[in-house]
């Protein structure tokens, strides 16, 4: 698990890559928990939060980007 600092030190599309992994090992836990060879069942409640957090950082960065980008192109249609 990372850190949410380190999180925010990705860009957008690092933050979706990392999701994409994480659902693919959430796929492989379920898996192990549907044949009863899963050890912990916190490992998926922990994995789907890392996946929330990834994607939640990810959107934050992409409205950060949208309301930067906002006055700049209000600005370039009044003159």
């Amino acid at each position: 698990m990372a850190t949410l600092q380190e999180l925010r030190d990705l860009s957008p599309q690092e933050l979706r890559n990392r999701a994409a992994e994480l659902k693919q090992t959430l796929f492989d836990l379920q898996n192990k928990a549907n044949t009863g060879v899963l050890d912990s069942t916190a490992d998926l409640t922990k994995t789907k939060r890392d996946i929330a957090r990834c994607l939640t950082v990810a959107r934050e960065k992409d409205l950060a980007e949208a309301r930067a980008a906002a006055p700049q192109a209000a600005g370039k249609k009044k003159e």
